[in-house]
């Protein structure tokens, strides 16, 4: 047996390698091969090297070219709310609107409370004013009473009828009758006694120079609501032609000297 220096291989010198065969690559890399890919895509693989003459031995590899993605929207459907069931005896403003209502009676009850029973009702137009005459704003309900009420108890009216209540402080009486605030008539000045002084500037002429003073103390007249009139001048039923008025006053607990 004859060794091959060069390779050496017991069997002798190599073979010949075929006119035209790609060096150094085996007969399994010269075939065309089909190589599975993701998402279900294939590349085709085409590897130099065949037979042919003048083969370069470079490998040629076909390009990939990926499947678009398709874009899902997905909408989410908003879920319904369901609206909390109303207090018991309550009537929501939608509700029977304008049907007929029995009115109750809320004279005596303290404001807040008459406010609620009118709502349990289904009246939510509501309103109040100052029965003293003394034009106050009612801040906190729960500190006045209900005198008077614009709809007698009993009588039967829509649901949106506005109801309106004459109150006074929880701690004073009630007047015999909503007492009205002075008004100027026919240019003549108004019957001041006894009114709050803020009244009684509500009464005169915007422009018109005012001075009010302290009936017993020489003290000043800051909240006008809490004082009334004792004097004036001009006196009630002069004729007013711009002049000045001067008023005296005391608090509404005191006595006018």
């Amino acid at each position: 047996m004859s060794w091959d220096n060069s390779t050496q291989q017991p069997w002798g010198p190599a073979p010949e390698k075929p006119a035209g065969a790609a060096s150094g690559l085996p007969a399994w890399a010269r075939k065309r091969v089909l190589v599975p890919a993701a998402a279900g895509l294939f590349v085709a693989g085409a590897v130099a090297g065949s037979a042919g003459a003048g083969g370069s031995g470079t490998e040629n590899v076909g390009s990939v070219t990926p499947a678009p993605l398709a874009t899902v929207t997905v909408t989410a459907s908003p879920k319904a709310v369901a609206e909390p069931p109303a207090p018991k005896g309550t009537i929501r403003p939608a509700d029977d609107a304008g049907a007929k209502v029995s009115v109750p009676d809320f004279v005596g009850m303290g404001l807040q409370s008459a406010q609620d029973a009118a709502q349990a009702k289904g009246f939510y137009a509501l309103t109040s004013h100052d029965s003293a005459g003394r034009d106050r704003m009612q801040l906190l309900d729960r500190n006045w009473k209900v005198c008077s009420q614009n709809v007698p108890a009993g009588t039967s009216v829509s649901s949106t009828t506005t109801l309106d209540f004459g109150a006074v402080k929880t701690e004073e009486s009630c007047p015999a009758g909503d007492r009205k605030p002075p008004k100027t008539v026919g240019g003549r000045m108004p019957d001041l006694a006894g009114a709050s002084v803020n009244t009684a500037r509500d009464a005169l002429d915007p422009g018109t120079s005012l001075t009010v003073k302290d009936a017993a103390e020489g003290r000043m007249v800051l909240l006008e609501s809490n004082w009334k009139v004792c004097t004036q001048v001009p006196a009630a039923g002069a004729k007013l032609n711009g002049q000045p008025v001067e008023i005296t006053a005391v608090k509404f607990e005191e006595s006018c000297p």
